[in-house]
């Protein structure tokens, strides 16, 4: 069994971990002030409460639409991606509206065009894949996960810099294609076994899901980019009235 890695009486102020696998870890007499945790959190328990559920709920106040990517029900997930695709239009707006914005990173984060193009990657993967059965190439200009064989596979150029208008050009293509079979799916179809193909072509894991299930994973990753870019246009505004 792998030895838990301990670490007592040390400073971590200002530490960051990114990427990291935290399942398990126990911090005890800790301080934790200003601390900003963010990934894909369960089971999380704060001084004795389990906290996860505040969370969620806190969130799905905020966020509707989450509610909406989590229903079985074609109407809501149509209306989910409807909503999603106004959400990020208002976005490309306001990066028009600061013209360099849309390449400025913070934190070590993605920049705003590179976001979109993880989400073009996103589009070509779970759901011309997985939902589609597609064994097309990806479009080029996506990014994808960082892992080999995967970096560059499957049709990706890692060589390519397009402008904001030739990603968003790309990405409205394919938010109507989305939205065309939205307005044809059925409850049946999305309760199907995803139509993955049989190779070993990014996402590694999606065989064995339901459809439903992949598209979940398009609107998710919609949703939770968006808010990421949000954060850092906030950053970027804020560090530029200073």
């Amino acid at each position: 069994m792998r030895t838990m890695t301990r670490y007592i009486d040390e400073d971590l102020h200002g530490a960051e971990f990114r990427e990291c696998d935290l399942t398990g870890a126990r911090l005890i007499g800790v301080v934790m002030q200003d601390a900003v945790i963010d990934g894909l959190i369960t089971n999380l328990v704060v001084n004795g409460v389990e906290v996860t559920e505040y969370v969620e709920a806190e969130l799905d106040r905020r966020h509707p639409v989450r509610v909406l990517i989590r229903s079985e029900d074609p109407a809501d997930l149509r209306e989910a991606s409807h909503q999603l695709h106004a959400g990020w239009a208002a976005t490309i707006e306001r990066i028009r509206r600061t013209p360099g914005s849309e390449r400025r990173s913070v934190n070590d984060e993605w920049s705003a065009v590179q976001t979109m193009r993880h989400l073009v990657f996103v589009h070509d993967s779970w759901f011309r894949r997985c939902c589609l059965g597609s064994t097309e190439l990806f479009t080029p200009m996506g990014i994808g996960p960082t892992v080999e064989p995967y970096r560059g596979a499957h049709g990706l150029d890692l060589s390519l810099d397009p402008a904001l208008d030739e990603i968003v050009s790309v990405r409205e293509a394919q938010a109507a294609e989305l939205e065309a079979w939205l307005d044809e799916v059925t409850a049946v179809q999305l309760a199907a076994r995803a139509p993955v193909p049989d190779d070993d072509v990014w996402p590694p894991y999606a065989r064995g899901r339901l459809v439903r299930q992949c598209l979940r994973t398009v609107l998710n990753e919609t949703f939770e980019h968006h808010r990421f870019c949000v954060r850092d246009l906030d950053l970027i505004e804020a560090q530029d009235a200073e």
